[in-house]
């Protein structure tokens, strides 16, 4: 483990999530690493119904408000780069009642990082003025919606 993550530590559940079961810790691009570990959560996700899609989503954004909190704290970074729980919801949510097909994962992929990386407004301003676990969060639930609004008219 390099010195920015050892605060960290992969055996403890919260810090587990955060890191997006340890993608997060893959040198260089954890976003999106992060990103990449959600695709097979979201796969299992797609097979079910959509509210009960929806309602895991709101559940794992509501306890991820918690989860990257504590993980940051923890760090003593707030939104330290390994933490990516906040990327794998931003993609569940790019993916909402999206077809589960190789082109629609990929384009949901590219969309969700091209607004998470880039960040235009509101996105900047939520990342820039919100603090703590739900600044992390928010940021990524707006690029998340912004995706899916694309994906909605590509799809």
């Amino acid at each position: 483990m390099s010195k920015s993550t050892e605060n960290f530590n992969i055996t403890n559940p919260i810090h587990f999530l955060a890191l997006g079961f340890g993608s997060g810790l893959l040198p260089k691009a954890p976003g999106t690493y992060g990103t990449l570990a959600a695709i097979p959560l979201y796969l299992l996700l797609a097979t079910l119904s959509t509210p009960y899609y929806l309602f895991i989503v709101i559940i794992m954004t509501i306890a991820g408000i918690y989860i990257c909190g504590k993980a940051a704290k923890d760090s003593g970074v707030h939104d330290h780069g390994a933490i990516v729980w906040d990327e794998i919801v931003g993609y569940l949510i790019t993916m909402f009642m999206m077809p589960t097909t190789w082109q629609s994962i990929v384009v949901g992929f590219i969309l969700f990082r091209v607004f998470d990386i880039f960040k235009p407004w509101p996105i900047s301003f939520v990342d820039k003025n919100l603090h703590g676990g739900l600044g992390i969060m928010v940021d990524d639930v707006l690029a998340g919606l912004a995706a899916l609004t694309c994906m909605y008219f590509i799809f």
